[in-house]
């Protein structure tokens, strides 16, 4: 007994004495403690009610982001989801559970009208803002801590009546605008006077609301008036019930939007075949060479092409990165007020720039407006065409 304890001890001391040898004279490394910093990131968006396929795609493409963000180490990203349902309630309710949640900042929301009511909010809390597609002028206007990531409305109805023109899609137009929609009224508002402008004829302005299903009328009178083009800066819900009762009566003009039409290939049971040829001015276009590894993984996630909703998002993520990065925030101490007045002057400064995959060199002005250059894309095939 007493023999064996001996030789066990030997063979354990022969043992520590090589592991020594094989780490020569360097200590054993220390164990890293350390935790990577965290931003935690709200969104506000409507994934569900009739609105859903913006809010769920924005998140998809701004889940990605996050994806790879985190992979690259340092700073990880919390991103927390809420379903405003495109109601100006719910969203000031989503906002409040952020708020108490502790959110660093806010993507979002997704829509104008939700998007204005929380604004107000987040204005009096100084809690930043950076919206991917609420459009509205109003969204921004008296408040220094909200920043859009897509063109406003205004820009919108400028340049899609400057496209028109120059590349001789039509002389007469029509517009069918949702006179209760503050994006729809924006940018007709705005295209009456570029298209005067232009010397374009607008033969027949009609209108309707949230709850309009029958659309008859508003296309009898464009046809009637022998309309060549019809303009629609209206969502892709009621674009789809447009395109078609315009079948059904035999009209085929060329209908022409903006961003709020990039939704319609999503639309379940919707045939897409109705859709052809259907123009819009969006910032991003799938078939973009500079977008291929960004299309490939949302394809591989979600099972379809992404549109410039989840391009928006993706970007959105992406200029928070930075812009934290940027400015070396110190979020894990500064209050969301504090940290509200340090991302307002890193994104209203002249040498802050992004490089999206819905813009190069995408920077700011003061009043919260992006400048970057749009695309025009025609639906082909049940894709988008980059024009």
């Amino acid at each position: 007994m007493k023999t064996t304890k001996i030789i066990a001890l030997l063979m354990a001391i022969m043992m520590c004495v090589a592991l020594v040898a094989c780490g020569g004279n360097e200590a054993p490394p220390e164990e890293d403690n350390t935790e990577a910093a965290t931003l935690d990131l709200g969104f506000i968006g409507p994934l569900t009610g009739p609105a859903a396929l913006y809010g769920q795609t924005t998140l998809a493409g701004a889940k990605i982001a996050v994806e790879e963000i985190n992979a690259m180490g340092g700073i990880q990203i919390n991103l927390n989801p809420m379903d405003d349902e495109h109601d100006t309630e719910k969203a000031v309710n989503a906002y409040q559970q952020l708020q108490d949640w502790n959110a660093d900042a806010i993507i979002g929301c997704v829509t104008s009208a939700p998007c204005n009511a929380v604004a107000t909010e987040a204005f009096a809390d100084r809690m930043f803002m950076l919206t991917p597609s609420a459009s509205s002028t109003a969204v921004t206007e008296g408040r220094d801590n909200v920043y859009q990531l897509c063109f406003s409305d205004p820009n919108q109805g400028s340049a899609s009546a400057q496209y028109i023109a120059e590349h001789a899609l039509a002389t007469k137009v029509a517009v069918i605008y949702n006179n209760a929609d503050p994006y729809s009224t924006g940018i007709y508002q705005t295209f009456v006077d570029a298209a005067a402008e232009q010397g374009l004829e607008i033969v027949s302005t009609t209108t309707f609301t949230d709850d309009t299903n029958d659309f008859t009328v508003q296309i009898k009178e464009a046809q009637d008036n022998g309309a060549e083009l019809v303009f629609l800066p209206i969502y892709y819900t009621p674009a789809s019930m447009i395109l078609k009762q315009a079948n059904d009566m035999e009209y085929a003009p060329i209908f022409f939007g903006c961003d709020g039409l990039d939704g319609l290939l999503g639309i379940e049971g919707f045939d897409t075949a109705l859709a052809e040829g259907v123009m819009l001015l969006t910032p991003f276009s799938a078939d973009d060479p500079d977008a291929a590894d960004f299309v490939a993984k949302y394809e591989e996630a979600n099972g379809e092409t992404p549109s410039q909703f989840a391009a928006n998002g993706y970007d959105c993520v992406y200029a928070m990165y930075q812009a934290f990065t940027g400015a070396e925030i110190d979020y894990a101490t500064l209050t969301s007020a504090e940290q509200c007045e340090a991302l307002i002057a890193q994104f209203s400064s002249a040498d802050f720039a992004v490089d999206g995959i819905t813009g190069k060199s995408m920077t700011w002005e003061a009043t919260g407006e992006v400048s970057k250059a749009p695309k025009a894309v025609v639906i082909q095939d049940g894709v988008y065409v980059g024009m």
